[in-house]
């Protein structure tokens, strides 16, 4: 039940979002539903679950909108609207995402609302992911609803700011109980059947294309760039198994086992990729999804396409002005052009960059620079942002200090 009720949680939501109610009125409207079905369902289950939340949630709503005595009109449109066919309910996921990324709330603050209201995780489970107090995590996203009331959102919002969070929750990778790459890939696979055009309706969201009638369109057709992010999201989490050691440490993906690599997610990731290229409106999502995907397609390190990556990384360089795309196109230059190039390359990169010391400790190795590449990696162990990482960077460097018989 705990897991259906986590399901229909954001949908109800969504509706109520959609009909016009205030974020944080329909957000406790719909927990204290949630309390009601915790109460009833194990011993009187509804027939339709959905149907009966959305009733006692919208109860529980006009109840609230009665108490300030300023909102009769929208209690009677809520309690009159009938139940949502499905295009509202696809229209719905979309328009509260956008409501949960709102240009106001900071980064942080977009992910937690977003993985509270739509995702339909508990402040306790957020909290414990990000590793803050519950308490921390309930500040955070009260502060976040207090932000966005009042806001009225009658059209879904710019998708781009959308997928800029789901990105974000989809890097902070694996923590605990709760994978938030998992759910990240869920959340944009939910994005992308709602922003999809069906046949005979008209398409939702920025930059929405358009179908033949009676057709449809692969997911996330209506904006490609959300079919990149899912394709990317795809193609990185298919390596998640080879990433680690048994004993937590990290291996990096020119040594990775790629046997262990999940084949199915490969090729899901590649299609959505191409269906969405198809289309020729490339943004940096896409072109990240194509190198991610020349990576998954070399049966071995050796025979990766690095000539190609490097006219992703061109491209990408166009699309967007991130310094991270500079620096990973400094590590293609190396592989393309020789090390000396990379750190060329490399030179003219804000050497603040987190990753920074890391790629050139790689390419004065490459080099046969020891003492330079020492320096570096210890310098990277110093800065590095996660232990995994730190304790491979240390390794790195006691390697060399060692010299060739290590």
């Amino acid at each position: 039940m705990n897991e259906l009720i986590r399901t229909l949680a954001p949908r109800v939501l969504g509706v109520l979002v959609h009909r016009g109610a205030d974020f944080a009125m329909a957000e406790d409207a719909v927990q204290e539903a949630l309390i009601e079905a915790v109460r009833h369902w194990p011993d009187s289950p509804p027939d339709e679950p959905k149907a009966w939340l959305l009733r006692v949630a919208g109860r529980k709503l006009i109840d609230a909108q009665r108490a300030e005595a300023a909102r009769r009109r929208r209690e009677e449109r809520v309690h009159e609207e009938p139940l949502p066919g499905p295009a509202e309910q696809t229209d719905d996921t979309l328009l509260l995402l956008s409501r949960c990324c709102h240009p106001a709330l900071s980064p942080a603050s977009a992910i937690a609302l977003t993985l509270r209201a739509v995702g339909g995780l508990t402040t306790a489970q957020i909290g414990r992911a990000f590793m803050v107090p519950e308490a921390t995590m309930a500040q955070r996203i009260s502060r976040a609803k207090r932000t966005i009331t009042g806001e009225r959102f009658d059209t879904p919002g710019d998708v781009r700011a959308v997928l800029h969070v789901l990105y974000l929750i989809f890097n902070e990778g694996f923590t605990g109980e709760i994978s938030l790459a998992d759910e990240a890939i869920r959340l944009t696979r939910q994005l992308a059947a709602s922003a999809t055009p069906h046949a005979g309706t008209s398409p939702t969201g920025a930059e929405a294309g358009s179908t033949e009638a009676g057709g449809t369109e692969p997911a996330g057709s209506a904006d490609p760039e959300i079919a990149g992010l899912l394709a990317l999201m795809l193609l990185h989490h298919a390596r998640r198994d080879a990433r680690y050691t048994a004993s937590g440490e990290l291996v990096p993906l020119d040594q990775q086992d790629r046997s262990v690599w999940d084949t199915s997610m490969i090729t899901e990731g590649v299609a959505v990729l191409q269906a969405a290229l198809a289309h020729d409106r490339l943004g940096q999502y896409q072109a990240q999804a194509a190198i991610a995907a020349l990576h998954d397609d070399a049966p071995t390190a050796a025979e990766t396409d690095w000539p190609q990556i490097l006219e992703w990384y061109d491209e990408l360089a166009r699309l967007t002005d991130n310094p991270v795309v500079a620096l990973n196109r400094a590590v293609a230059v190396g592989q393309v052009d020789g090390p000396r190039a990379g750190l060329a390359a490399l030179a003219d990169v804000d050497p603040g960059l987190a990753r920074w010391d890391a790629v050139a400790a790689h390419l004065y190795e490459r080099a046969d620079d020891v003492d330079q590449a020492v320096q570096h990696y210890a310098t990277a162990a110093e800065r590095a942002t996660s232990l995994a990482e730190r304790t491979h960077l240390i390794k790195q460097t006691a390697r060399l200090r060692a010299g060739p018989q290590a």
